[in-house]
């Protein structure tokens, strides 16, 4: 099969930066499209910690002014990630994360910093530099979308474009008065251009000018489509339906291996699930909590935050009590969230147990030792947690939504019989559904012959990036044929 030479341009990636699933996504497609026989190089902004890993960087192109101040473009790698870093001190050397401040406020410059990425992700993909013409440019969310459009308004010959939505609720808009300083021409700012209710909308121009839309699961493309969940959008999704595909994310199945993962304190197989009981005892003591083999642990990972239902979860502690089940949870998001739970670790001390914040070696401790993993959202786009749960033998309880949906088969009576239920799913997302849940979790739990299926059930699930990287070859391979000036 011909290799075909793609770029990627992306706001964060794993491991060098992270705030959610786009992260994980931009570093896993790189090695897993390796094997389509697809080259793809990922752009991404200079911040500290990308310019710290990166070996042997090369200055490949100067800028005298970037959107208020001079940059330059870096060659380089990170481990086994092939880089363009976009080092634009002006626009990224800045205490706090990829977006806001150590105060939590987004930038004021957000629609600068990001149109600089999608200026220079649209030329590199018109040829800026010698030897690299990728056939596909890939956008990933918000702050990359004006790469569509730079792409589409230069009046040269252009790669195809991939806008991938990874959560519709992040859209990057902005005033009408920014237009000016992007540098697109005048035609641009319309309904079939970047204008959006008035202003500029970056994820707006993406779906709109893109040759291709993926989200990153078949219902979430559904969702989209429709009313709410459609955020705005849905109407501009429902006339593009045909260039619109749903592929769920996958896991890097190297990082979560549970028969090899140093961060876990037993390693554990589905031939030796005995071993997993290591793994609750040690997380039943790094939280806190009482030390019964036989209790149902109920672990989350997440954000908390209103999309994530973690309120819910608040509402059912008295059912967690009454299943004399246990609570182990990592996040961190609303305050307000935080002090609840905060209330509910001091007030059940041995059944609740918190850590806010992010910390990669307890997310691994949690999966490898909680019975279950509960995701509630209220919506979600494709999902990660759940599926290393499966990885880890937790058996993953999950609101019927987007790619919660597609990659949990419930537990119900038939799928039982024919054994190939590997959790369950509760709908509407509500704090009575979460209970029958929690309670339903609980009984399966005590059938320990039942409780095993279920977990062997998912541990044998397929949830690494082999059979999505296959659906992003194919797209590639399509619009790379279709490309046009």
């Amino acid at each position: 099969m011909k290799s075909i030479s793609a770029l990627s341009v992306a706001s964060e990636i794993y491991p060098l930066v992270k705030t959610g699933g786009l992260a994980d996504v931009a570093g896993a497609l790189p090695g897993a499209l390796h094997a389509e026989h697809v080259v793809l190089r990922t752009l991404c902004p200079g911040y500290r910690p990308v310019l710290a890993a990166l070996d042997k960087a090369e200055p490949v192109e100067d800028f005298d002014d970037l959107f208020g101040g001079p940059a330059r473009l870096l060659a380089g790698r990170a481990g086994a990630l092939d880089l363009f870093v976009l080092d634009a001190p002006h626009l990224y050397d800045r205490d706090g994360g990829p977006y806001s401040g150590p105060d939590g406020r987004d930038f004021t410059d957000n629609a600068f910093r990001f149109a600089a990425l999608a200026r220079i992700g649209a030329a590199l993909g018109q040829g800026l530099v010698a030897g690299f013409a990728p056939q596909v440019v890939h956008c990933h969310d918000w702050q990359a979308g004006l790469t569509a459009a730079y792409l589409h308004y230069s009046g040269l010959p252009r790669p195809g474009a991939v806008m991938t939505v990874h959560n519709l609720a992040f859209q990057g808009q902005f005033p009408a008065e920014i237009f000016p300083a992007l540098g697109l021409p005048a035609q641009a700012f319309s309904i079939e251009g970047v204008e959006y209710y008035g202003g500029v909308g970056f994820l707006k121009a993406g779906l709109q000018l893109a040759d291709r839309i993926t989200t990153v699961s078949p219902t979430y493309a559904e969702e989209i489509q429709q009313g709410p969940s459609g955020m705005g959008l849905d109407g501009l999704l429902r006339v593009r339906d045909g260039e619109l595909s749903g592929i769920l994310n996958g896991i890097d199945t190297e990082v979560w291996n549970p028969e090899t993962d140093p961060m876990i304190a037993a390693p554990f197989s589905a031939k030796k699930l005995a071993a997993r009981a290591d793994n609750k005892k040690a997380l039943q003591t790094r939280l806190g909590l009482a030390h019964e083999a036989n209790r149902l642990l109920v672990g989350v990972v997440s954000r908390l935050s209103w999309q994530k239902g973690l309120d819910l979860l608040l509402d059912c502690l008295p059912v967690l009590a009454e299943c004399n089940a246990q609570l182990a949870l990592l996040g961190a998001g609303d305050p307000a969230l935080e002090a609840a739970f905060q209330d509910a670790a001091q007030n059940h001390p041995g059944r609740v147990g918190v850590h806010f914040g992010y910390e990669e070696r307890l997310a691994h401790l949690i999966q490898a030792g909680a019975d279950a993993i509960l995701v509630p959202s209220r919506f979600e786009p494709c999902g990660l947690t759940q599926l290393c749960a499966m990885r880890y033998g937790a058996v993953p309880v999950v609101a019927r939504v987007g790619g919660l949906a597609d990659t949990i088969i419930d537990a119900n009576e038939m799928a039982v019989l024919a054994n190939c239920a590997t959790g369950l799913q509760f709908s509407p997302v509500s704090a009575d559904a979460l209970a029958g849940a929690l309670r339903k979790c609980n009984a399966l739990h005590a059938d320990k012959a039942l409780w095993k299926k279920l977990q062997t059930n998912g541990m044998k699930t397929d949830v690494s990036w082999t059979q999505p990287a296959r659906h992003y070859a194919h797209i590639y391979r399509e619009i790379a044929q279709d490309a046009r000036a």
